[in-house]
């Protein structure tokens, strides 16, 4: 059953390891920690990505900064009080972890498929310079009566069929994992910089239940 379930959610990464692991939280006495990887796009630029990583899993007391690592694992989400609401947070939850010498060529460096839910209309829109973009909201499930709330970003004719779609459908999805930076209004005169963190579809289908 658990197996099953993981098969819904698979991420692999390769980049760099950006700074030092910071405490997160701690289940049954396992502590979880948080580390920033830097992942190369094909175009010059970078993603960073949020880690989180068992004590179990390495030692965190060590110090990786500027290694490269291979991370297998499930794009997480859970909810985060703050500012009197609720914000989503998401981070990669690291299953396996290998250190590599250097990137293979040819090879994806940031790849994600999930299986899940329609939870939110879709919401289609097009750019001042005519491109289609449709947002997703996709609830991936977990074991245990859990799930992940993964917000999707379609373009094109992904985004133009994504635009059908109603709450409840099944739908499978790859991609890859970015980040981006945004401005968050906090009052009249005041804004603070905030990162967003999203899968960017290359291709997308929807599933019959079984």
């Amino acid at each position: 059953m658990t197996d099953k379930v993981i098969e819904n959610n698979q991420v692999v990464i390769m980049g760099e390891i950006m700074g030092d692991f910071e405490f997160s939280h701690e289940i049954f006495g396992e502590g979880f920690y948080m580390v920033d990887v830097r992942v190369e796009r094909l175009s010059d630029s970078s993603d960073i990505i949020p880690l989180m990583v068992s004590e179990r899993l390495i030692n965190v007391e060590e110090d990786f900064k500027g290694q490269s690592i291979m991370v297998t694992g499930q794009f997480r989400s859970y909810n985060r009080h703050e500012e009197r609401k609720n914000r989503l947070v998401l981070s990669v939850f690291a299953r396996e972890i290998e250190f590599v010498e250097v990137t293979p060529e040819n090879v994806q460096t940031n790849q994600i498929y999930l299986d899940g839910y329609i939870c939110k209309e879709p919401i289609y829109r097009k750019t001042p310079l005519g491109r289609e973009i449709a947002d997703l909201l996709l609830a991936v499930n977990r074991p245990y009566g859990k799930s992940d709330y993964i917000p999707c970003i379609c373009w094109g004719r992904n985004a133009r069929y994504a635009s059908g779609f109603t709450v409840g459908e099944r739908c499978a999805i790859w991609g890859r994992i970015q980040s981006r930076e945004y401005m968050k209004k906090i009052s009249e005169d005041q804004a603070s910089k905030r990162v967003a963190y999203e899968v960017s579809v290359s291709k997308l289908e929807l599933m019959e239940e079984p």
